[in-house]
């Protein structure tokens, strides 16, 4: 591989924020010298994003909707801005992943709600027919389950963003904006071990009943995870070649 991806993570929990690391390299395919951990949470976004191929960023317990917000997160948002902006202007690849497309949502002008949620486990994700003609979702079955959780969701296509994937669930699973900038709900990095790993750190955060922890733990492992990994794939051999 020429050229390193970044990590962005923006989850406080520091356990929770190597294994999601651990997971992208894997799911993109790079060594680990190859994607390069910075955590956003306690350090600023670097100036020097031209050093990097492409940029993708993690989840995150953070929401755009929370009613009071530490001075931490409101400066985390800002640089997710910053970065979302550089991407859609041309000026780097990223792919923002869930509470990432809050920030862009709202950064293009379109509405992030309450009314949206996902439980913890596997979905049903449908391509559009933009998204069938992407150069990325297009390599994807026009139907695949990903795993999510989220408390949160886009309530529609924001302006100048072009909707790539949806389901009745959540109506905006994946959209496109600018030049270089994807965005996804659905979580596509994880494998279904990783995701209930995930789970145990995070288990009294409200995502699913702590007391269904085994119950909800073995739906997740029912799920095929084969195509959003394939997009991650795709995303790393397509920023370098770019």
């Amino acid at each position: 591989m020429t050229g390193s991806l970044l990590y962005v993570c923006v989850r406080p929990q520091r356990e929770a924020a190597v294994a999601e690391w651990a997971s992208f390299r894997d799911g993109l395919g790079v060594r680990g010298e190859d994607l390069v951990h910075h955590d956003l949470v306690r350090e600023p976004l670097p100036a020097d994003l031209d050093r990097y191929v492409a940029v993708v960023v993690g989840g995150s317990p953070f929401n755009v909707t929370d009613p009071a917000k530490t001075d931490e997160q409101r400066r985390l948002e800002r640089d997710l801005e910053r970065l979302a902006a550089a991407a859609i202007e041309g000026r780097t690849r990223a792919l923002f992943t869930c509470f990432g497309i809050g920030v862009v949502t709202r950064l293009l002008g379109g509405r992030v709600s309450l009314l949206h949620p996902e439980g913890t486990g596997p979905t049903d994700i449908a391509l559009t027919a933009a998204g069938r003609d992407d150069e990325l979702f297009g390599i994807l079955e026009p139907r695949f389950e990903a795993l999510t959780a989220h408390k949160e969701g886009t309530a529609a296509v924001p302006p100048g963003a072009t909707l790539l994937a949806e389901n009745d669930a959540c109506p905006v699973q994946a959209y496109r904006a600018g030049a270089g900038l994807w965005a996804t709900q659905f979580h596509p990095e994880p494998t279904t071990d990783a995701f209930v790993e995930r789970m145990v750190v995070y288990r009294d955060a409200g995502y699913f009943d702590a007391d269904a922890f085994d119950e909800v733990s073995a739906h997740v492992r029912t799920a095929s995870v084969e195509q959003p990994t394939r997009l991650l794939r795709s995303f790393a051999a397509r920023s370098v070649a770019a």
